[in-house]
């Protein structure tokens, strides 16, 4: 598959076009990363009577859109959900093709940083360092995975100062396996540089990763292989697969939010098993 059809079909409008800039209600929101005169920010989300004093496990969000397009707006409502039981949840902006003129080895760049942020600034939003998980989905599913995986693409000036790598990963329709076929003039630099899959080792944070069966735009079994892969190298990882089911499936708003309910129920489920939120 060439990249420009791969990220013209993860561009596609697999659920309610978003605004941008978002206007999220009842979240507090702080600018990252400054990039020239390019201000990346965080809408954080904490839960009922949170204070800095309190150390909770996080979530930081990446949304879908190719690298090209997309809004932080696709992950308010599970970045609502989440902070009502009791995580700090994130949702992330960066830059992408079409507002930033940037490739995709720069989106990874700014996921990190994003990463790096929550994780230096811990204490003062009350969270625990040790326990900030990445999520996303379709190519900010890609970005999460790569802050777990991929190595380099750390910004020179924020690399000593703490770590990018999450510790556990929420995945949605990931992008996971890039073909070394596909051309670096969009990403930026060869494919095996920027794909998950051919940087797993063991070690990889405990994974969930949700997929539509039917998807055209991330095909089904290069997930399974990615699933395969981590569970030989020790790692936890699920893959909740649905028949039926095409790209976006998850989002809310789609399908009278049935598959949203089923996997934030099964994030839900996952998440509490690592300890990240308390058992009902």
């Amino acid at each position: 598959m060439r990249l420009a059809l791969l990220v013209a079909a993860l561009a596609l409008p697999t659920f309610a076009q978003l605004k941008y800039p978002p206007t999220l209600a009842g979240a507090q929101e702080e600018v990252y990363k400054r990039v020239g005169d390019v201000q990346l920010r965080l809408w954080i989300y904490t839960p009922p009577g949170h204070a800095a004093t309190d150390s909770r496990p996080a979530i930081v969000f990446f949304f879908g859109g190719g690298w090209a397009n997309g809004s932080p707006a696709q992950f308010e409502n599970h970045s609502k959900l989440l902070a009502s039981r009791g995580m700090v949840a994130i949702t992330a902006d960066y830059r992408v093709a079409s507002r930033h003129q940037v490739k995709v080895d720069s989106c990874v760049r700014d996921a990190k940083s994003a990463l790096r942020y929550v994780r230096l600034n811990a204490q003062r939003l009350g969270i625990d360092p040790n326990r900030i998980a990445a999520g996303g989905g379709s190519a900010g599913g890609h970005l999460a995975a790569a802050t777990a995986t991929v190595p380099g693409f750390e910004e020179p000036s924020e690399i000593e100062k703490a770590s990018s790598r999450p510790d556990a990963l929420v995945l949605f329709n990931p992008a996971l396996v890039f073909p070394a076929s596909l051309s670096a003039e969009r990403l930026g630099v060869p494919a095996n540089d920027l794909s998950p899959f051919h940087h797993l080792q063991r070690g990889a944070p405990p994974t969930i990763i949700f997929h539509g069966e039917a998807d055209t735009t991330v095909p089904f079994r290069p997930i399974e292989l990615y699933r395969d892969k981590a569970v030989s190298l020790g790692t936890k990882c699920e893959l909740v697969s649905y028949p039926g089911q095409t790209h976006g499936f998850f989002n809310h708003g789609r399908a009278n939010n049935e598959y949203y309910e089923k996997t934030t129920a099964r994030m839900i489920e996952f998440l509490t098993s690592l300890g990240y939120l308390a058992a009902r």
